[in-house]
């Protein structure tokens, strides 16, 4: 399997070795970036980047490749893509797909044109062991109705000033932190209740990681905790007087049109980080941690734990067993077109509860989604047309 890459970041660097280990044949025949942060990654163990090309035009140009990977900063995601498909290539974007609302439109035009068939997205926690034996608890009915779920995602300090200190600090460049980070989350959500958000409420904003809970105000000077985390293009040291102006908290509540609840809830600040759900449905309720690796089911009726599992991390992967998963699954896309289970109308979708997230945040109103619905719908049509 022969790739091209734009952004050849560290999350591509990574991939660049997982896929290597699952398809032995996988091998880079070019890339573009000005400052590839992953070559060092691939160099450690013995892979090729191949070719530096000046322009993701010269790239695609001198072709030779089965799939176009982009991992380049978010907000170049739909010029990056829009290249790929207009060369009839099959692409592979890391997540976030795009990095805002008229983005969103604008891909689904292309998709309109084009068909989405050619164009795969790295929302990785699809592939998860326990997010499968979660859906599978669904579907053998131990859940009955669906009724209301509870979930968050908590980052350790460190990974905190990482976003305060990364290019993603900015959301002219990653959307936002709930787009960036969260987009993972509220797709798995988006999938096991299996419809449509359509009212969200938002409260958020950014109260640690400002001057006056820097450590050193009190003594602390010993900072490279907040420095564990390398940043690559366009990063900065400051993490406490960050220029940033993504969030470090947020909640959220959120009505789907089947009727389903949620509240979501992410902390930029927490030492002992989890990403965990609870599921409550009319005959059973499910509860799992990615990071604390634990799922389990408990019939209403009885009390009864019907599951209960155990999750062990893998050498490999950095997403609880699910990053080698995904490659294997790409492997199969790119070489045999397999389908997979997450679509790229999966990660628009889940963009779209975002920033209708981020919006109701910033405007501290309810935001109703079933107009932006309606056009993201009509974007699709009136391209195809």
């Amino acid at each position: 399997m022969r790739v091209g890459i734009i952004g050849l970041g560290y999350r591509l660097g990574y991939l660049g070795h997982v896929f290597h280990e699952v398809c032995p044949d996988f091998r880079i025949v070019g890339y573009v970036d000005p400052a590839p942060a992953g070559m060092e990654t691939l160099q450690k163990h013995g892979i090729s980047a191949g070719k530096a090309h000046e322009t993701p035009e010269d790239l695609i140009r001198a072709g030779g490749f089965d799939l176009l990977m982009i991992g380049s900063p978010n907000h170049l995601h739909l010029d990056h893509i829009r290249l790929g498909l207009e060369a009839g290539l099959k692409v592979f974007s890391e997540k976030p797909i795009v990095a805002s609302l008229d983005q969103t439109y604008a891909l689904a035009g292309l998709l309109g044109k084009f068909g989405h068939d050619r164009l795969t997205v790295g929302l990785v926690l699809r592939y998860a062991p326990l997010y499968r034996d979660l859906l599978k608890a669904r579907d053998d009915g131990l859940l009955g109705k669906l009724l209301s779920i509870e979930a968050a995602e908590h980052i350790y300090p460190y990974h905190g000033a990482f976003f305060m200190r990364d290019w993603r600090r900015y959301e002219k460049w990653s959307g936002s932190f709930l787009l960036e980070k969260c987009c993972h989350d509220l797709d798995l959500y988006n999938s096991l209740i299996g419809a449509r958000p359509e009212r969200v409420a938002s409260f958020g904003g950014r109260r640690n990681f400002i001057p006056a809970n820097d450590p050193r105000t009190y003594g602390i000077n010993d900072m490279s905790m907040y420095h564990r985390k390398p940043t690559g293009w366009n990063g900065s040291d400051k993490v406490f007087d960050t220029d940033a102006d993504i969030i470090d908290y947020q909640v959220a509540i959120i009505e789907y049109a089947n009727g389903v609840g949620m509240n979501f809830h992410t902390n930029l600040n927490a030492p002992d980080q989890f990403r965990r759900f609870a599921a409550f449905g009319t005959r059973g309720q499910a509860e799992g941690d990615f990071i604390r690796g634990f799922f389990k089911v408990t019939d209403v009726l009885t009390e009864q734990r019907v599951i209960e599992k155990e999750y062990k991390a893998t050498a490999l992967s950095q997403h609880y067993g699910a990053d080698e998963e995904m490659a294997a699954g790409i492997v199969d896309y790119a070489m045999k077109g397999i389908v997979q289970p997450v679509s790229t109308l999966d990660a628009l979708e889940a963009g779209i509860l975002a920033f209708a997230m981020d919006d109701a945040r910033r405007t501290k109103q309810v935001i109703d989604l079933r107009p932006i619905w309606d056009r993201y719908d009509n974007a699709f049509h009136t391209r195809a047309a």
